[in-house]
């Protein structure tokens, strides 16, 4: 391994073996806290594998899971399937311990994967997915747990945000560009989902606060310091997950998500996009009537701001639509929580409004389909057609009869109007199985494109090399 955290990070999803009883012995108890401390990460808390394979009753690729042939296993690692020696990093005693652990429980049937676990375990079929002609997928990162946003600095090093993983990532490209190492950066946050770049700094948005890494491109690798940026901001749980992005001002802009699935919050901080300083200081209201946007970009030429937000449930399976919006100036109202989608009255708080006091959607991108990130592509591996243009990472639904969303949206503008709305990736979704949910999408130096699936944990690659 190239990169000393990588390995790190490598040594700690090791280990293959499985859960006990607190009733064992208490050497068994001690391997029980070293393998949820170093290893459950990769291979699940009760060893029904994730990342890692399942270490119930399987076949055993590397010989017999005797102590003697586990702890030589354990030492060396198996360099072929990506798993590095654990003696640099664990002790003999610490060893054998695991391998006890191992060999007590691997002829023990293995624990059902969850879908979401055997997602993170297993890559799905790249042809399964769809794209334009000429256009290709490939996996850019594994091992990229909850990844969502994301941000790519001048070097070409992409910064990804999670959520239930409370960790922040660094991954750094290899000498080939195919691909790229993982590097955690920071953990224990506070589901960090939203990061950005402003001055050669890292900003971070958890729920309750905004962190930052200053100099993060030659740091990013020695687990580095954070200042906390002094600012306040609601920390409710309900849509109070943090995105954040640099604006072509040189102020970051973060929203307050509506903490329900709807309710009037006119008179407080909530269901508002805010922009404020580097410092955290002037922290103004820009846009209200947002209820949970997790998405924005700022438009390559005219420099105006455009995002996503999610409608609001329980109102069917059809109806309202999300939406895709634009604030060319402070002070615009998007019609939360009186009006959704720009035409549907709300049941409950539209009494005495009317949707033609707010501001409608560019697009209403479908009903329960999860816009997130988005970005403009303006790289020149693509087609002219593809430049300028937004793309748009649709989550998918969570609670509709019929599945929708799950796939890479491509808008196509003129003069900033919209024309089309077609998929640029489908395939995340395959009948009624979900192999992926993408997060973000982001664009890197050689103008190649990269989605972030924080079901599969990974990081997605598209490239183009058609005529």
């Amino acid at each position: 391994m190239k990169h000393p955290a990588l390995r790190a990070a490598l040594l700690a999803c090791l280990t293959a073996a499985s859960f006990v009883s607190h009733a064992a012995e208490p050497k068994l108890g001690a391997a029980e806290k070293l393998y949820q401390a170093n290893c459950a990460a990769c291979h699940g808390a009760k060893m029904e594998g994730a990342v890692g394979p399942s270490l119930g009753d399987h076949a055993w690729l590397h010989g017999a899971p005797t102590k003697a042939n586990l702890i030589k296993i354990i030492s060396k690692g198996v360099p072929e399937k990506d798993m590095p020696a654990w003696s640099p990093a664990l002790n003999a005693t610490q060893i054998a311990l695991l391998a006890d652990l191992i060999a007590a429980n691997a002829a023990k049937p293995a624990v059902a994967l969850t879908p979401e676990a055997r997602a993170q375990q297993y890559v799905p079929d790249l042809s399964g997915f769809k794209l334009p002609k000429g256009f290709h997928i490939s996996v850019y990162a594994n091992q990229v747990s909850a990844a969502r946003s994301m941000v790519v600095s001048d070097s070409g090093i992409v910064y990804v945000g999670s959520r239930k993983a409370g960790k922040v990532y660094a991954l750094v490209p290899r000498a080939d560009k195919q691909t790229a190492d993982v590097v955690t950066i920071a953990e224990g946050l506070e589901h960090p989902i939203g990061v950005t770049l402003l001055n050669g700094a890292l900003y971070v948005g958890e729920i309750s606060r905004v962190i930052r890494f200053d100099n993060i491109d030659k740091r990013y690798a020695q687990k580095p310091s954070y200042e906390v940026v002094k600012v306040s901001l609601p920390n409710d749980k309900w849509h109070g997950e943090k995105v954040i992005k640099a604006g072509p001002d040189g102020k970051l802009y973060i929203p307050v998500g509506a903490p329900c699935n709807v309710c009037d919050v006119e008179d407080t901080k909530s269901a508002k996009i805010y922009r404020m300083n580097a410092d955290g200081s002037q922290l103004e209201e820009y846009a209200r009537g947002v209820r949970n946007t997790v998405g924005f970009a700022f438009h390559p030429t005219t420099k105006v701001l455009w995002f996503t937000d999610n409608g609001r449930d329980e109102m069917g399976d059809n109806t309202p639509s999300c939406e895709l919006n634009v604030a060319p100036k402070a002070g615009i109202h998007f019609g939360f929580p009186y009006c959704h989608g720009g035409v549907v009255p709300d049941p409950d708080f539209a009494k005495g409004r009317s949707c033609e006091e707010f501001e409608p959607p560019v697009a209403k991108l479908g009903p329960h389909v999860a816009p997130l990130g988005l970005t403009f592509y303006t790289g020149k591996q693509f087609p002219e057609a593809y430049r300028n243009n937004v793309y748009i990472a649709e989550h998918g639904s969570w609670n509709r009869t019929t599945k929708s969303g799950y796939s890479v949206r491509l808008i196509t503008l003129y003069n900033s109007k919209v024309v089309t709305d077609t998929a640029f990736i489908d395939g995340f979704l395959r009948g009624e199985e979900v192999v992926g949910r993408p997060v973000d999408v982001a664009t890197l130096p050689d103008g190649s494109m990269i989605v972030s699936d924080d079901y599969g944990g990974r990081v997605y690659r598209v490239t183009y090399d058609g005529k």
